[in-house]
């Protein structure tokens, strides 16, 4: 089997965070989800858990963090082409998201990224990497 990732965020209105996240490519998967918390998935093995704020306490005894004020996670997504990160950034805006909080990452034909944040503030970084960087790794992008 394959490994998967689940990243599981706190969120304060469980129904505006699934439609949010089903609004920019996710689909909700109703055998994991209930009212405290939203499975969406994205691909085979990435699946997004959106957690009430009460639930979510049941796994940590830290504080919830307030994702509009204090960053505990950049969230990097890959995409299959420059206009698929626009398309989501997009998406996201039009879905009660905020785009752009982060710089944009242009590094001409080798990688394209923009970000954008969730309605609790969760910020994403949908990227587009070429074969060229996805061979060469980190050095090829130093030299774009």
């Amino acid at each position: 089997m394959s490994r998967m990732i689940f990243v599981n965020l706190p969120v304060t209105d469980l129904a505006r965070s699934s439609a949010f996240y089903e609004a920019i490519g996710g689909t909700k998967n109703p055998k994991f989800s209930n009212e405290q918390a939203s499975a969406v998935q994205f691909s085979d093995s990435i699946c997004v858990m959106l957690l009430t704020h009460d639930f979510y306490r049941n796994f940590t005894s830290k504080d919830v963090i307030d994702a509009h004020r204090t960053s505990g996670v950049l969230l990097a997504l890959s995409c299959d082409s420059k206009a698929e990160v626009d398309a989501m950034v997009d998406k996201a805006a039009a879905a009660g998201g905020k785009a752009d909080p982060g710089p944009k990452q242009e590094f001409g034909e080798m990688m394209y990224g923009r970000s954008f944040e969730d309605p609790d503030g969760h910020h994403w970084e949908p990227n587009w990497l070429s074969a060229d960087a996805v061979e060469g790794g980190a050095v090829a992008l130093e030299q774009a």
